[in-house]
């Protein structure tokens, strides 16, 4: 898989790091496994997005049998298969987060990025029991295949550049403009990526790409070099959309 890499952004990133942040991003839902008060693991399906670094934000419910094990002890897993349609699954990558689970409910930028993900969570989302978390990564274990198997410390993983705050203040802006004004924009993302339907719709840009989603199916397009900025995201999605054009014509 290729992923945009600017060694500015993380001077400790690892094409392993690379690879499990791609992972994290691409994913809609993860196994979130806890510490229950039996000192019994216990694992659970959960609806998660990322944040532009790539940490990874879930939204909670506190009568979930996760948010009390979470309260207990705050060392969490999630693991994250990238492995769908494969015919043989193990030869496909998968990684293990581990961290800690920190509730960030003041926090408007993984509200926002969550919802843009999971529009069905705004049913409930103001419900008093619920609230976001990001998992403070401390490593992750990457399996990308047969003999392929890595740890990654989370500095070779997170994204940190400091500047990244100008596409983080554009990005709900960006993702309005397109799906209003550029729908068929959004549509020839879908058909590069061999996927069908006519209502596809952006839930989100960070500095390495885009992520699409229509009626459960979410898709990842990635750039070819970092962007962190409006002006440099405008250049990447108008590539992009040349890049399918040229495909369609294949």
């Amino acid at each position: 898989m290729t992923v945009a890499k600017d060694p500015q952004l993380n001077h400790a990133e690892t094409a392993a790091g690379r690879t499990a942040r791609h992972l994290i991003r691409s994913c809609d839902r993860a196994a979130l496994a806890t510490r229950g008060s039996d000192d019994w693991p216990y694992s659970s399906l959960v609806m998660c997005a990322a944040l532009h670094s790539g940490a990874p934000v879930l939204l909670l419910s506190d009568l979930a049998e996760h948010s009390r094990n979470i309260r207990s002890d705050d060392r969490v897993s999630l693991l994250y298969d990238g492995t769908g349609g494969l015919d043989d699954p193990l030869t496909g990558p998968r990684v293990s987060v581990q961290g800690r689970a920190v509730q960030v409910d003041d926090n408007p930028i993984h509200r926002s990025r969550f919802l843009a993900r999971h529009l069905s969570a705004g049913d409930y989302v103001d419900f008093g029991d619920f609230h976001f978390y990001e998992i403070a990564m401390e490593r992750a274990h990457l399996v990308a295949g047969f003999g392929q198997i890595e740890w990654a410390p989370a500095d070779a993983i997170l994204l940190s550049a400091q500047d990244g705050s100008r596409l983080i203040a554009a990005e709900a802006d960006i993702i309005v403009h397109m799906n209003t004004d550029h729908r068929d924009a959004i549509q020839l993302y879908a058909a590069s990526k061999g996927a069908s339907g006519e209502d596809w719709r952006m839930t989100g840009i960070d500095p390495e790409g885009v992520d699409i989603a229509r009626a459960g199916q979410i898709l990842r397009l990635e750039f070819s070099e970092i962007v962190l900025d409006s002006t440099s995201a405008r250049r990447e999605l108008v590539q992009l959309v040349e890049t399918a054009r040229k495909q369609k014509k294949i």
